[in-house]
């Protein structure tokens, strides 16, 4: 009678999905990736079906930020590229151990159930040095890496940290300590108008000499260079021009933030999709920046007012991600693969291929 219901117990328990079952048309799938490749493509994910169109022969990492989607971890397992859970939490609450614990461990738990390769944490709020999150966050980073590799062999732990570790938004991270701690740190290199500190004007999202110099200090800092992934944006920012000079320098509305008196935030952030449409009806045209290596055009809109935009494109990505075979990075990524033309467009098609192949220049397709 005791085995009967023990029996009985066990078919109740698997019925009520206590083992997930695999939802993949080959069982090998769910199985957790194991393997690295020379070059990290770290490739941010928010969601719908656009990961159809990605370019699988390039990408090893997608961190999925919009609802999770079995489908695509079966398509990543089946092209041998890792999905992973991101990882967002208020920092106060890491402070307290026991808190931290829980976390980590409802992580690793939902990652389990969606067969999933590791997180991305992404916490990107201000730290003071002398306050109890800075080294909460360091604690929160360890403990994260060291459950998940020990739950999910082969597990990927990943951090975002600032385009510069010079305390950029007021991010006062112990980025060696961090970045010690983990397999890699994603390396933000756009939003570095964030804080202004000299004239309020229309600038480069993602500068070349800037974002390179950020590395620089990086690596001065006793990082490898071996887990640092270049983040670049596939996006870029449209500025209301409040003086527009005879040089072109437009002057932007004051918008503070984190202590600085102008940023970023007083333009609009756009779609490279949107942008490459845009530019076609433009006043100017592409430009190019030659001091940022960065490309640009101005429009007027309906009401007569001039704009700005400044954007990255293949050419200013293949320039950046020059650099990450000469230092020997871990790999280059972006914000996000969601903002290409994935239409059956002829020109669309050929623009997304070329953002994509920008990322990794000396690959032969």
């Amino acid at each position: 009678m005791f085995l009967l219901l023990l029996i009985v117990l066990s078919a109740c328990l698997s019925a009520a999905g206590s083992v997930p079952a695999c939802p993949c048309a080959e069982e090998q799938l769910c199985q957790p990736v194991q393997h690295e490749r020379e070059l990290e493509v770290f490739v941010f994910d928010v969601g719908g079906k656009a990961w159809k169109s990605y370019d699988w022969s390039k990408v090893t990492t997608v961190a999925a930020f919009g609802k999770y989607d079995a489908e695509l971890m079966c398509y990543a397992h089946s092209k041998g590229a890792r999905l992973v859970l991101k990882g967002d939490v208020p920092l106060p609450d890491m402070v307290d151990e026991t808190n931290r614990t829980t976390w980590i461990k409802e992580k690793v738990n939902l990652a389990k159930s969606q067969f999933m390769d590791g997180i991305n944490i992404d916490i990107e709020q201000a730290v003071d040095k002398s306050s109890p999150e800075y080294s909460a966050l360091t604690a929160l980073v360890k403990e994260t890496t060291d459950m998940f590799h020990k739950e999910i062999p082969g597990s990927q732990v990943s951090f975002d940290v600032a385009w510069s570790p010079k305390c950029i938004d007021k991010r006062c991270y112990d980025y060696t300590a961090i970045a010690d701690a983990c397999d890699l740190l994603f390396v933000m290199s756009y939003d570095e108008q964030s804080q202004i500190w000299g004239d309020c004007i229309a600038m480069a999202n993602s500068p070349f000499n800037q974002t390179l110099a950020a590395y620089d200090q990086y690596i001065e800092m006793k990082i490898d260079p071996k887990k640092l992934v270049m983040g670049v944006p596939w996006y870029g920012y449209d500025y209301v021009c409040l003086n527009f000079s005879q040089e072109g320098v437009c002057t932007i509305p004051k918008v503070p933030f984190r202590g600085a008196p102008c940023s970023d935030a007083s333009g609009k952030q756009i779609p490279y999709s949107i942008m490459m449409k845009q530019i076609n009806s433009s006043t100017s045209g592409r430009l190019w920046d030659e001091i940022q290596q960065a490309p640009y055009y101005n429009y007027k809109d309906k009401d007569g007012k001039i704009h700005q935009v400044w954007y990255d494109d293949p050419e200013s990505i293949s320039l950046k991600a020059a650099y990450v075979g000469e230092k020997g990075l871990r790999g280059i990524g972006m914000w996000n693969g969601n903002l290409l033309d994935y239409s059956n467009d002829p020109v669309a098609k050929q623009q997304s291929a070329d953002m994509w192949n920008a990322l990794v220049p000396n690959q032969q397709k």
